[in-house]
């Protein structure tokens, strides 16, 4: 009778989980749908509906995103275990083989990664040891709190790394790791604000969308300036913007590589607009905003220098995506004489904090450190010269195909026409606005993987424009001298 329920229950969970299933492939490829449309509703609610909606513009037509709704399209459940499952193993058959077949699904996804800033290519296996300890580097980097299972002396060797990389001493800076380049925009913005209460933000339309979302935050005025075709922001602009503004200190976020168009803003210009227009060095605040590119320049020859040494208040970068970590993270550094503003004791960890997070994770600085000791400043050099040479490689490729293509002078990031087909977007994880799409060549993107990419690519638009219909001009987006649609030849 025993043995019969114990059957009844096993056959039960089987049921529940399809463990048994014989079709089940662990190591298959998980299908990643696309969103599921959305619906016109009808009646009172139809106003309060759209307002939540808006609409995305591609080579296809429009696909609308749905502001605050919580749409499903994929989900896993979580269940309870059974009173036997520690002695049947069900459940962790179960899960062995959702792991499997997730695993599987990201090396396939990885084969097609090409529009997002992400270094794909690391190994920290010799870190595996240590992912069994719950490491937390509360509060200020450079003060031991109560809690002792932390990683500031690896945390503090990348601070002095980047510092070194910057020309800054060791005591005129702070700093710390952050969670994502977000934060160390958050953090760099919030040190301005503090600086100059009174202050009035100033950053490119085409700065990351952390910037103007730190300004809502902190409930700032911001003035958004003009880009040139390059994205690089126009100094004429700001200086226009200055000067109907010269009564407030000026808050300004220099972007050291765009997000779409990777363009470096021109910080030497920037610093000779703000003096012309009468700001001494005590009344503007510069955040440098680098998170990708803000690694690579310093080893691009004759590229302008983002140093300390030129009055700028503070500079943050990406540790994911250049130097490549299995979670994100990013650095920020500042000027110890603004920090003061910011740190308050807390009693609670026996530390001082001026960080914008509590708890810190305390594995990102041990991968940092690791990478950073394994490549050494002669190993990024050869990396940036890598991706640079490739993404010239690919720029030329693509107008060698007749395909709109733009590359500014200081970045790896790759700007075209955006493919007509959403489902190749999806494929090819591009980024995309409006009628341009880039790829941003890292160094885990090889001549190979754009070969594949480029013979796709042309493949679907001889399917695409066998209509007759022509591709879109980009005059407007990349400038008349990259763009070669059929009016521009």
């Amino acid at each position: 009778m025993v043995g019969a329920l114990e059957s009844d229950q096993s056959f039960a969970m089987a049921e529940k989980f399809d463990i048994l299933s014989d079709g089940f492939d662990p190591t298959a490829v998980a299908p990643e749908p696309l969103p599921l449309p959305v619906t016109n509703g009808t009646g009172a609610d139809q106003e309060e509906e759209n307002l939540k909606k808006t609409k995305v513009v591609n080579g296809g037509g429009e696909r609308e995103m749905v502001l605050g709704r919580n749409v499903h399209t994929t989900s896993l459940a979580v269940t309870e275990p059974e009173s036997n499952d520690e002695f049947t193993g069900d459940k962790e058959a179960y899960m062995a083989s959702v792991l499997a077949r997730y695993r599987k699904t990201l090396v396939e996804r990885t084969k097609y990664h090409l529009g997002y800033p992400y270094n794909l290519d690391f190994d920290y296996g010799a870190l595996g040891q240590l992912q069994h300890f719950s490491i937390n580097n509360l509060g200020d980097p450079f003060i031991e709190s109560n809690y002792g299972v932390h990683s500031r002396p690896f945390e503090v060797g990348v601070l002095d790394w980047f510092a070194r990389l910057w020309e800054i001493e060791r005591d005129d800076y702070w700093g710390y790791i952050t969670n994502c380049g977000t934060e160390g925009n958050l953090h760099g913005i919030l040190v301005g604000r503090e600086v100059f209460p009174d202050g009035i933000l100033y950053a490119s339309s085409e700065s990351h969308y952390s910037v103007f979302k730190a300004a809502r935050m902190y409930r700032m005025e911001c003035q958004k300036v003009d880009t040139l075709i390059s994205g690089e922001i126009d100094c004429d602009d700001f200086r226009r913007k200055l000067l109907a503004n010269k009564d407030k200190p000026a808050i300004l976020n220099v972007n050291i590589g765009t997000t779409v168009k990777g363009a470096v803003d021109d910080l030497d210009l920037v610093i000779k607009t703000l003096e012309e227009c009468g700001f001494s060095h005590d009344r503007f605040y510069i955040h440098c905003d680098g998170a990708l590119f803000g690694l690579m320049m310093p080893f691009v020859k004759r590229a302008p220098k983002v140093t300390f040494n030129k009055p700028i208040g503070s500079v943050s970068v990406s540790g994911h995506k250049f130097v490549g970590c299995p979670m994100p993270c990013g650095v920020q550094i500042t000027r110890m004489k603004h920090i003061k503003v910011l740190s308050n004791n807390v009693e609670y960890l026996a530390s001082r904090d001026a960080t914008i997070m509590g708890s810190r994770n305390g594995h990102a600085p041990l991968f940092l450190w690791y990478t950073l000791n394994r490549k050494g400043y002669k190993g990024f050099q050869k990396e940036v010269q890598k991706c640079l040479r490739n993404a010239h490689y690919l720029k030329d490729r693509l107008r060698e195909a007749g395909i709109s293509a733009m590359l500014n002078e200081l970045s790896s990031t790759v700007v075209f026409e955006r493919p007509k087909e959403e489902e190749f977007v999806r494929r090819w994880q591009l980024a995309c606005q409006g009628d341009i799409a880039h790829v941003v060549v890292m160094p885990s993107v090889t001549v190979e993987k754009l070969d594949h990419f480029l013979k796709d690519l042309v493949e679907h638009r001889l399917v695409w424009y066998e209509d007759g219909s022509q591709p879109p001009c980009l005059v407007k987006d990349v400038g008349i001298n990259n763009c070669i649609c059929p009016a521009h030849k």
